[in-house]
């Protein structure tokens, strides 16, 4: 079949292909006696190797939840936060249970993945979860708290939020949630490790920065779209310039007029 196709035909063809059928396109195209279509069946054995590769990665963040499942736990939440260290807006907090088979590609750390990547994942993320939650801490509750009470807060909050509450938490970094009675560890890189704590690192960033694009509408002066509340050379010249906003935490500006 091959060799009566142009390479423009089998390009389309195998663009209608379910995955199952292109291991088959591709010994075929690496034998073809035409150069361009031995390129193209090696470029399918290098997508599928990479496809393997990242299935691998995302089968051993998976080892840690399956392990809890296998001890009975049935819905383990992974929890994570976003905007820790920004000089304005809040801090966000997501918890979710993921579905057993669920193996999204590209999850990892949010801080490792393109905005665009993140935003695509959010809905995916949401599709293959069993429950998830959003919690928020103000600016003024970080002012009031300091930044770890409020952070734990949030993480309570989005908890509660969820509609089948996890029985085993996986708290990303190296402290678990005080006054909490579920099972919980924590559990330190755990974004970058443990795929619920990723999806949840995930939620919290696309969360937050979707909070602080509609924060640019209302102070545009200060370029959240771009910075999103962080420290940026940018963003300090504009507090020097326009002064503190309702919404940036006092608490973390001792030093600004020394930027």
């Amino acid at each position: 079949m091959a060799g009566k196709m142009s390479i423009a035909e089998l390009k389309k063809q195998l663009e209608l292909c379910l995955p199952e059928e292109l291991l088959q396109w591709e010994e075929v195209l690496k034998k073809d006696e035409r150069i361009g279509v031995q390129k193209i069946g090696f470029s399918l054995e290098k997508k599928r190797m990479r496809a393997e590769k990242e299935r691998q990665r995302i089968l051993q963040m998976k080892e840690q939840e399956n392990s809890l499942r296998q001890k009975g736990y049935l819905y383990v939440g992974g929890v994570d936060e976003a905007g820790r260290g920004p000089l304005a807006g809040p801090v966000v907090a997501a918890c979710v249970v993921m579905k057993e088979n669920s193996l999204l590609t590209g999850i990892n750390d949010s801080k490792k993945i393109r905005e665009e990547v993140r935003e695509a994942l959010y809905d995916k993320i949401l599709e293959e979860s069993i429950s998830f939650g959003i919690g928020l801490a103000s600016n003024e509750e970080i002012d009031r708290y300091n930044i770890l009470q409020a952070t734990f807060l949030a993480m309570k909050r989005a908890i509660m939020q969820m509609k089948d509450k996890p029985d085993y938490l996986l708290i990303d970094g190296n402290q678990t949630l005080p006054e909490i009675t579920t099972v919980q560890e924590s559990v330190v890189h755990g974004d970058g490790i443990c795929y619920s704590i990723a999806c949840a690192s995930i939620l919290a960033k696309v969360y937050r920065d979707r909070i602080m694009r509609e924060y640019n509408k209302i102070y545009p002066e200060f370029e959240f779209v771009r910075n999103k509340g962080y420290g940026t050379d940018g963003h300090y010249e504009a507090l020097r310039r326009w002064g503190v906003t309702p919404i940036h935490r006092r608490s973390f500006l001792s030093s600004v007029h020394h930027k």
